[in-house]
């Protein structure tokens, strides 16, 4: 497995689409982390919640000594964050939302990303377009079971080609109810196809 102590900060965590537990995964990093000293977990765009206190906010997922979290923009609707922004009437300003992530903080940094890679943000403008900016590594979570072949090649393969350090895939049974061999059979082929470690979480 992963030795998450190893991987460096500050740290995006992003997902091959909603719902494949990014913030699963950033709460286990997080944790590890804490282990060792201070850690700040930062969330630049949030949607479907109506502060930060929600529960139903991915901050309200990390908790902890040593864990403080921050989230930059929050829109009331559950959709990706330009569609979110128009039904409020708000136009987002992404070079103040870059300035925020790169704030320096007490130890280690970790952001979370919002649905996949290229969900839109502002008019012609996704997350990855504005994220490859930072210049950050990152780890891709993905789903274990039918279809993440195809949306973890497609992801990886955007990341690379744009030119990010993916320090690892991790592929999540959790997220979807796969059958744990289920989902090592498809990490197995995943492997034969990228060249970065692909894990698969317990």
């Amino acid at each position: 497995m992963l030795d998450m102590n190893q991987l460096p900060s500050p740290l995006w965590i992003l997902g091959t689409g909603t719902g494949v537990g990014k913030t699963h995964v950033s709460s286990r990093i997080a944790g590890v982390w804490a282990a060792a000293g201070p850690v700040t977990y930062r969330k630049p765009f949030q949607t479907g919640v109506t502060g930060p206190d929600d529960p139903d906010a991915d901050a309200a997922g990390l908790a902890g000594p040593n864990l403080s979290t921050e989230t930059h923009l929050l829109l009331r609707a559950p959709l990706s964050p330009l569609a979110a922004a128009r039904q409020e009437g708000r136009t987002l300003d992404l070079e103040a939302a870059a300035v925020w992530c790169a704030r320096p903080a007490e130890g280690r940094i970790l952001l979370e990303g919002v649905g996949g890679l290229m969900v839109p943000l502002a008019p012609k403008v996704h997350f990855l377009a504005w994220a490859t900016e930072l210049k950050l590594p990152c780890v891709l979570v993905a789903a274990g079971g039918l279809g993440t072949l195809n949306h973890t090649l497609l992801s990886a393969e955007a990341l690379m080609l744009r030119g990010w350090r993916l320090e690892a895939i991790l592929v999540n049974p959790g997220a979807d109810g796969t059958r744990p061999e289920v989902a090592e059979a498809n990490a197995a082929l995943l492997r034969e196809f990228l060249p970065v470690p692909v894990h698969v979480l317990d």
